[in-house]
């Protein structure tokens, strides 16, 4: 029994990868206290403290700061390890690869006028999200998140209405800030999500340490609010009431909410939805001094009589404030897909980490070697006078008695082998992480034996991205989806009638390309009518031609295309339709002036005139005189 209880739990969970570093699980499964105290807060979950740990740690190893976070069990010899960025270079490859050369969004049938969705409907709200994404510097907050979910296992957008900008806002923020309350009944998506951590102390404004907590929550729609202080001054929300005919006061309802009152329920329709809601999404946002909790209090469960609600800056108090949608404006993104009944994504160093944990102490130990190799080892023996300054340097000349003796040890072969031994490693974790050298940018162009051959290599590379792509899709059509319903709550005037349509963010190719051989194919192919021109223009821009409009290109085509034209006008016998076809009005064509006949007994008139020989015939008739 004693042999029994001191064996060590096993933890499997999405973090367990981690279990062979004691100071990620110690006999418990829990991290280390004094390596990861943010995770230790008292108001941090339990079941949230091995992930917060997990992101500290992936951390590290991109920053180059492993053994630093390692010194604090292994003692100052951990800081010898030499790191030399391979870590950073993994996510920077898999990142890139996974967003493609470029973003683009795009809305079904935008492109496509043979679609059975309204092309100008999709166009106009292609073109109004593709503004607002140049505008919020959509690519670059993408790729602040997409950062994070590759390192750490998880990305986290925060979405909200901005009324000076007139505009969505969009905002990475770090997955360790993220708290979702995570229930059975919910589903993929929380009913409630917070945001918190720890501020420090600031002497200089009198500031204790706090906590802030920002939250967005789903519930039942209520009464009507406005901005108020509480007894002990403290701003707060208050119901605003009026008084009914009776003079009781009575709650107000908000413009065009409805309210039931056999069920007691309050119904509203929001713009991009055919039924009525019961639901709003209210969001607060509040700060504790960490002395003021007291008893076991963890993020869902700090107490509102203490906190001290932010007023906004147009003096809104965001204590449980009605945004006016009835969704939560988050959106998280998993790195990979998460496992059945799971939530939290893998980190794509998960697989490697102990492969980087190797790397670094053959580097390390190459170091070392490299020291004995540049400033060799030299035993001597025989010196004829001990008073000589014995030091290894160019032009130092030593006195040796008969039977001196210099013996140089060569240790460039251990160096050697670690060296190799290195790049075995280094292979190892590429084809762990499925990252072949021609991705990672480590082989040799001009060594490729065929482009055939360097596309077979790439085929696990395909696989991990098709797979992480996959994790993303839907997110990112969420995002798009949100930013609709945004503009549509804000009231902006240029989104006015406009019917929330599916938007894709769409990633880029990834993988080299010889545009030189699809260009060659897609013109071959396009002359023999065995591609149309619409699947040769998205080959050209899968491949990297500067493109932007397929549509618009497709019309610069079509107007330099006589050949076509004559043949379009050959078959049809359509002038208007060739003219459209060459993007160009057809010219008025003459009108045939009317043949005007001669009236009746014309002809029997002038014969007999003829005979009577009053007139000659007209000239040039080419008629023979009687």
């Amino acid at each position: 029994m004693g042999v029994i209880s001191r064996a060590k739990a096993v933890v499997i969970d999405a973090w367990s990868w981690l279990n062979y570093k004691p100071i990620y699980s110690d006999p418990r499964g829990m991290p280390h206290r004094r390596a990861f105290p943010e995770a230790a807060a008292s108001w941090v979950p339990p079941e949230d403290e091995r992930r917060l740990a997990a992101y500290k740690l992936l951390a590290a190893y991109d920053n180059n700061q492993a053994a630093e976070l390692a010194e604090v069990m292994d003692g100052p010899a951990a800081r010898e390890k030499r790191e030399f960025g391979d870590p950073s270079l993994f996510i920077d490859a898999i990142m890139s690869h996974v967003l493609g050369r470029e973003q683009t969004i795009t809305v079904p049938g935008a492109e496509d006028p043979d679609s059975d969705a309204d092309t100008a409907m999709a166009e106009r709200v292609q073109t109004l999200l593709r503004d607002w994404a140049e505008n919020e510097l959509l690519p670059m907050r993408v790729q602040q998140t997409e950062r994070k979910a590759v390192s750490l296992g998880d990305g986290v957008y925060r979405l909200a209405w901005d009324p000076t900008k007139q505009r969505p806002t969009v905002r990475a923020v770090d997955p360790g800030f993220y708290f979702p309350v995570l229930s059975e009944d919910d589903g993929e998506f929380p009913q409630r999500v917070h945001f918190a951590w720890e501020l420090p102390e600031d002497p200089r404004r009198d500031l204790k340490p706090r906590i802030r907590r920002i939250t967005y929550e789903l519930a039942p729609i209520g009464p009507a609010t406005a901005a108020g202080v509480s007894e002990d001054g403290r701003a707060i929300r208050a119901v605003r009431t009026t008084e009914d005919g009776d003079g009781n006061l009575v709650p107000v309802l908000g413009q065009g909410d409805i309210a039931d009152l056999e069920s007691g329920t309050v119904s509203r329709l929001y713009p991009w939805n055919d039924q009525p809601s019961f639901v709003t999404c209210y969001l607060t946002d509040a700060t504790w001094n960490l002395e003021d909790l007291k008893g076991q209090v963890d993020v869902d469960s700090l107490p509102l009589d203490r906190a001290t609600f932010a007023t906004r800056s147009d003096g809104e108090v965001l204590d449980h404030l009605d945004l006016l949608i009835d969704f939560l404006p988050v959106v998280h993104v998993p790195n990979t897909v998460p496992s059945a009944e799971e939530h939290w994504g893998q980190s794509s160093l998960a697989k490697v980490l102990q492969v980087f944990d190797e790397l670094a102490g053959s580097d390390t130990d190459s170091a070392r070697a490299s020291a004995t190799t540049g400033l060799p080892m030299v035993a001597v023996s025989g010196v004829s006078d001990s008073r000589q300054d014995l030091r290894v340097e160019p032009g130092v000349i030593w006195k040796l008695g008969d039977s001196g003796k210099l013996t140089a040890v060569d240790t460039s072969s251990a160096l050697r082998e670690l060296r190799e031994h290195v790049h075995d490693l280094a292979d190892r974790a590429a084809k762990v992480a499925r990252l072949p050298a021609v991705a990672l940018g480590t082989v040799d162009p001009s060594k490729a034996p065929s482009g055939y051959a360097l596309d077979i290599s790439l085929g696990p590379l395909d696989s991990l991205i098709g797979s992480m792509r996959l994790a993303r899709d839907h997110k990112y059509a969420l995002l798009l989806k949100f930013v609709q319903r945004l503009y549509l709550a804000g009231q902006h005037p240029d989104w006015t009638g406009v019917a929330v349509q599916p938007a894709k963010l769409v990633f880029g190719p990834y993988k080299p390309t010889d545009k030189a051989g699809i260009l060659e194919q897609v013109t071959g192919g396009v002359d023999r009518g065995v591609i149309s021109k619409e699947t040769g223009i998205r080959m050209l821009m899968e491949a990297g031609f500067p493109i932007e409009d397929a549509e618009e290109e497709l019309k610069r085509i079509d107007a330099r295309s006589f050949a076509a034209a004559r043949d379009l006008a050959d078959a049809l016998g359509n002038p208007d339709e060739t003219a459209r076809f060459l993007g160009r009005q057809a010219p008025d064509e003459p009108e045939t002036p009317p043949v005007i006949l001669p009236p009746a007994g014309t002809e029997g008139e002038a014969d007999d005139d003829l005979e009577d020989g009053d007139e000659d015939p007209p000239r040039g008739s080419g008629g023979n005189t009687p």
